[in-house]
């Protein structure tokens, strides 16, 4: 029977929810992998057996994590991570790497942040339809990418309602609303510029306010938002037109292209250039979990 499955999602362009890259390993003793920075959000789910994981946070401070069967641990993009299998007891864990508008939205509602990278279910019923539906994602990679998008849609579900860390929103129809107009009104301007202070105006709330509420119910602040609202519809345009460069820049509200690259590679890891060469299937790209 093979120890290691891998496989790499086909470039939709799915902007809410991607799915990047997917499998399964059972680890040798002491196996590890990193210290590495990702572009996308990678999380783990330990089946068996015992591994450490070194995440660093935002601030610059690395914790060190013990895990074992039943739990997961998040990958955030952008921070450098190390995990390693145990010595004795190797384990086996099944990964997805995802990433999309609402990412951030779907993880802080299950608890998990940077500062706080440990999933743990509440019970190990409630955990394993988690494993469950990744190892389905896993093994069927010869399925339509609308239905590994949607099994993937299942996952995060599975993942808020049994997530031992996940945050109970109140008087969520009235903040709902208020995200929702302010999600639209960004959709509507993103080509120009635009402001915070724009956005809450429109929502009718006070900025600081405003602010509070979008990164407590989406998880990052509008800026944030806003920037990976923009670089998705450049990727979008990058993939279905031949305008160039400095044109995609400009419509996606970046008058300068040099601060759109830097945005963008940034976000992607690549610039614009080398982004559009390798998914116009010009250039293998490669991948590793």
């Amino acid at each position: 029977m093979d120890d290691f499955s891998f496989s790499v999602f086909p470039n939709e362009r799915f902007l809410d929810l991607q799915l990047y890259q997917y499998g399964w390993e059972q680890c040798a003793p002491l196996h590890s992998y990193g210290p590495h920075v990702r572009n996308h959000f990678l999380f783990h789910y330990v089946i068996s057996g015992r591994g450490v994981l070194d995440a660093t946070e935002p601030n610059g401070e690395t914790r060190h994590y013990r895990l074992e069967a039943g739990q997961g641990f998040l990958i955030c993009p952008g921070l450098v991570n190390t995990y390693c299998a145990d010595r004795e007891d190797p384990w086996k864990y099944v990964w997805l790497e995802f990433d999309g508008l609402r990412v951030p939205e779907y993880l802080n509602s299950a608890g998990l942040l940077p500062t706080q990278p440990i999933y743990r279910p509440k019970s190990p019923a409630l955990g394993e339809p988690v494993q469950n539906t990744m190892l389905y994602i896993a093994d069927h990679s010869e399925r339509s990418t609308l239905h590994l998008i949607g099994q993937l849609c299942l996952f995060l579900d599975a993942l808020i309602q049994s997530s031992a860390t996940r945050r109970e929103l109140r008087g969520g129809q009235l903040q709902d609303f208020y995200i929702q107009e302010a999600v639209i009104y960004m959709e509507h301007n993103y080509q120009r510029e635009l402001t915070v202070e724009e956005i809450a105006d429109a929502c009718k709330l006070n900025r600081s306010y405003f602010s509070k509420l979008f990164k407590s119910n989406v998880g990052c602040p509008p800026q944030e938002f806003l920037i990976r609202l923009r670089l998705s519809k450049a990727t979008e345009l990058m993939s279905t037109t031949r305008k160039s460069i400095g044109t995609i820049s400009g419509l996606c509200g970046y008058p300068n292209q040099l601060h759109f690259s830097r945005a963008f590679k940034k976000r992607y890891g690549v610039s614009p250039r080398t982004w559009r060469i390798q998914n116009a299937g010009l250039e293998a790209s490669t991948a590793s979990r």
